[in-house]
């Protein structure tokens, strides 16, 4: 036996939340294989066997929290049981055999995960040879069971030539049926804990809302040129470079743009101080399988259009199968926010502390607009830039959003950087 605890995620990250158990008791679990989700106050993050065995017992059920340390399971190590039957060609008819050489399954233990099956497809442990440690029946055993005579969940016991009697072993009784409020006519309130991710994102939310002189200010673009350089180029920059052209890598580099001639931005607050940073670290707020996470690109300065393009898509990817680590999330000096993606045409994104800007980008609408005495229909786009007016003055902040208008309106600057 050993057991499985929570290992250390960084130095201020003592608590965890069980996210997902990915095996159940009773499962067969392999070397390096990913057993639970946890998610930390930073990030989501599996954890794996060291070593491999059979699934005892859990410790920290989903949804509860544990401390580092604390175990989180008990596994029985040992080699992965093989299976002992055996088949053998009849010499007529082609008919098949089954040999097995252990004892019936009435006198073996019965694993949770393996009861479970049995009871889904309604089948007689009698009728499989188990194969676990000590003579258990695993899961597996039954779902090779299930596979070789093609059973469907609400198969019965196929025909033998003998009928078989069913272990002596109590049945788990029958799962009450859940009615809905609607079906029942009841109010139904629950109380769920609040993931360790969703804790952390309200405690800065109202940090920033608390600490911080947060104003609010707007402009629109329009997406015409960029779009149009984005579908001249599209095919040779992904022949080129193997990822697709987005609309981000031009606001990643646009707000470099913005932040170098207005700096102030780039900064944060350190008790009377204000520290300046000569770099651009750009957060990039992603919707992950457990909610929103902000990666960081850094010295996204340095970094061309493609870099910017395959590393969102690095992220995205991992965050999607929760799999951002807490490194990728420390730092950052300016967040962009796209809540376009969900279809938000304006919105007030709050700064992201200790950060002194987040600029929010939102849904590409067609509209009318006067250009040259004429009305003309473009995709325009609205931005918001939030920032801590603390160091940030409304002249710099409009500044900054009329560099990021003027650059991409224009797109040849920032190549020409003018």
């Amino acid at each position: 036996m050993f057991e499985i605890k929570v290992p250390e995620f960084g130095e201020s990250i003592q608590e965890v939340q069980v996210a997902a158990w990915l095996k159940q008791p009773g499962d067969w679990i392999e070397k390096d294989e990913d057993i639970v989700e946890l998610e930390s106050e930073k990030a989501s993050q599996a954890l794996s066997s060291e070593r491999a065995g059979v699934l005892q017992q859990i410790k920290v059920a989903d949804g509860e929290f544990a401390h580092v340390g604390d175990i989180l399971c008990v596994v029985e190590e040992g080699e992965k049981p093989t299976g002992t039957t055996s088949t053998a060609s009849a010499a007529a008819g082609g008919s098949t055999a089954v040999v097995t050489d252990s004892p019936a399954a009435t006198t073996e233990w019965i694993m949770p995960a393996a009861e479970r099956v049995l009871s889904e497809y309604q089948i007689s442990a009698d009728a499989i040879t188990p194969t676990g440690p000590g003579g258990r029946l695993l899961k597996e055993d039954v779902l090779n069971y299930v596979r070789t005579k093609g059973l469907k969940p609400t198969d019965s016991q196929p025909a033998q030539s003998a009928p078989v009697v069913t272990p002596p072993k109590p049945q788990p009784a029958p799962q009450p049926v859940a009615v809905s409020a609607t079906d029942s006519n009841e109010r139904v309130e629950k109380s769920v804990p609040m993931s360790m991710i969703r804790r952390t994102i309200s405690k800065r939310l109202v940090e920033a809302q608390q600490t911080a002189a947060l104003l609010t200010t707007f402009n629109e673009i329009d997406m015409l040129p960029v779009k149009e350089l984005r579908s001249k180029y599209k095919d040779a920059f992904l022949k080129k470079h193997g990822v697709k052209l987005g609309f981000m890598s031009f606001f990643a580099k646009a707000v470099v743009e913005g932040l170098k001639r207005y700096p102030a931005i780039n900064s944060e607050v350190q008790g009377d101080r204000v520290i300046v940073k000569n770099y651009h670290d750009i957060g990039i707020a992603i919707g992950g399988g457990k909610g929103l996470v902000v990666p960081i690109l850094r010295n996204v300065e340095n970094m061309s259009f493609a870099v910017v393009e395959r590393k969102i898509g690095e992220y995205a990817a991992l965050a999607q199968a929760n799999k951002i680590v807490p490194d990728d999330l420390k730092g950052g000096t300016f967040t962009i926010s796209n809540g376009g993606v969900y279809g938000s045409l304006l919105s007030t994104p709050i700064v992201n502390p200790p950060q002194s800007g987040i600029l929010g980008l939102h849904t590409i609408q067609d509209r009318p607009i006067a250009l040259n005495g004429e009305v003309v229909i473009r995709p325009m786009m609205y931005v918001a830039l939030t920032y801590d007016h603390r160091i940030v003055d409304g002249k710099e902040a409009v500044g900054f959003l009329k560099t990021i208008k003027e650059v991409l309106e224009e797109p040849a600057r920032l190549f020409l950087e003018v």
